[in-house]
């Protein structure tokens, strides 16, 4: 499989994929044209840079947090690229990867409720009324109240 050169934005433990797939979408077409790649060839390498940028905020988070482990969950977490890209970087650092089974890796549903009990759980409400949706959510601004 030949992949394609395609550039990445990473900009701390922030991901921008918009560039990457406006690229692919603009130009799959001609490339897949020319016969210099497939349409395997371009998935392949989308796959590689998106999990690239994923081991590099991963590990970042690593870094600051000083963890020594990496936990990998939610419906990407079955990709078991992913989980050796994860592995080979925990590794390099010293640490280790845990990868959940695939039964636990694809209801983020699941996940979001025990969040939710155990804000419930110290106290914290919101009312069906101040709830909304972010999708620019940032994880790191988040008061952790049941870890205080």
């Amino acid at each position: 499989s030949s992949g394609i050169n395609a550039e990445y934005g990473v900009k701390g433990m922030d991901v921008s994929f918009s560039g990457l797939l406006s690229y692919i979408e603009g130009n799959a077409p001609k490339l897949i044209k020319s016969g210099k790649y497939t349409a395997a060839d371009l998935c392949f390498s989308l796959q590689e840079t998106v999990f690239a940028m994923l081991v590099e905020i991963t590990e970042r988070a690593m870094a600051h947090t000083r963890s020594p482990q990496v936990l990998v969950v939610g419906g990407v977490g079955c990709n078991l690229r992913l989980q050796e890209m994860l592995a080979q970087m925990a590794d390099q650092r010293g640490a280790s990867l845990c990868a959940t089974d695939d039964r636990y890796c694809i209801d983020n549903g699941a996940m979001i409720a025990h969040t939710g009990n155990l804000m419930f759980e110290k106290g914290m409400h919101t009312s069906i009324e101040e709830s909304a949706v972010t999708q620019r959510f940032r994880t790191d601004e988040v008061h952790i109240a049941w870890r205080s």
